[in-house]
């Protein structure tokens, strides 16, 4: 098929590769404008645009879709069909009209749950059983349109949000190539989705990944697996910030919430508002990732210390 492609991060690299491993014509890729990262703040291109470039194929960078050029030259192409992934961009109305078999959405949750820009990370804080694909006809609202293909995922203990994304990239690779097969060979129907049961998956903001040692612990871990690789579980002791990649929940143990009930070898423990967190892979700013084994070496800490309360 001839395809447009629109998507931005790693997620919707591994959709734009698996497509062209199927031979499928990609015509245009759409993806967000180079953004400065890093310590230098340099201009650096989106995953997809550095495979798209790889592979010969055309790629433009708009901050808008509404322009009347654009679209112009979005339906010269002809394309059967645009296929979206983690775009970033608001599609209107006058261009999802614009391919012949409209746009195809690969959305990383089983909506009409989890709407919106962060499924992944929402499913784990909220200590969902299961996650997965959709592959959804867009329509004019927020994740709103006909779902074409459902494939859940179960979400295991431990699972991070890197780990499951991981796991969904994949699987929404796989699920576009069988939702254009299905297309090629004939309708694919939609299901209408059920307004009362969505729920909204909000942007991720740093300010949230402060933890309140007044929640329970098991909350707790849900967040730290859920900020981890972004924007990563942090809290402050000594005046200092620890930024805390993997941490478990013990509920047996109890003290005061942020209270540093131990700090040893396995890991340092600190109360909360029901259990206790035990921190096992911290950072400080500008230090590596380590184990609470190898932090405390150089960053000692004794019972009754304690972390601000968020």
């Amino acid at each position: 098929m001839k395809l447009i492609f629109a998507g931005t991060p790693e997620f919707a690299a591994q959709a734009l590769q698996s497509l062209l491993n199927a031979g499928h014509e990609i015509a245009l890729v759409l993806t967000q404008p180079d953004r400065p990262a890093g310590r230098g703040m340099s201009l650096t291109m989106s995953p997809v645009k550095l495979l798209a470039l790889a592979n010969g194929l055309n790629v433009l960078q708009p901050t808008s879709l509404k322009q009347a050029e654009i679209q112009a030259l979005l339906a010269d192409l002809k394309a059967d069909a645009m296929i979206v992934a983690a775009y970033g961009l608001i599609l209107p109305r006058e261009v999802l009209s614009i391919p012949r078999l409209g746009c195809l959405n690969i959305h990383a949750s089983l909506l009409p749950c989890w709407r919106g820009a962060a499924p992944i990370q929402r499913a784990i804080l909220a200590g969902d059983s299961e996650t997965g694909i959709t592959i959804m006809q867009m329509d004019a609202g927020l994740d709103t349109g006909p779902m074409l293909l459902h494939f859940p995922v179960p979400i295991e203990g431990g699972e991070t949000a890197q780990t499951l994304h991981d796991k969904l990239a994949k699987l929404g690779a796989e699920a576009i190539i069988l939702a254009l097969q299905h297309l090629q060979h004939g309708a694919l129907p939609g299901m209408l989705q059920d307004d009362g049961l969505a729920t909204y998956a909000a942007k991720l903001n740093k300010a949230e990944a402060r933890l309140d040692w007044c929640l329970a612990a098991r909350v707790l871990e849900r967040a730290v697996r859920a900020y981890n690789p972004f924007p990563v579980a942090q809290g402050v002791i000594n005046g200092e910030i620890w930024r805390i990649w993997q941490a478990a929940a013990r509920d047996e143990e109890s003290g005061q919430p942020g209270e540093v009930l131990r700090a040893d070898r396995a890991g340092v423990l600190v109360g909360c508002g029901q259990g206790a967190l035990l921190l096992q892979e911290i950072q400080k700013a500008g230090g590596k990732r380590l184990s609470a084994a190898q932090f405390l070496q150089g960053n000692p800490v004794t019972a009754g210390d304690h972390f601000d309360l968020a």
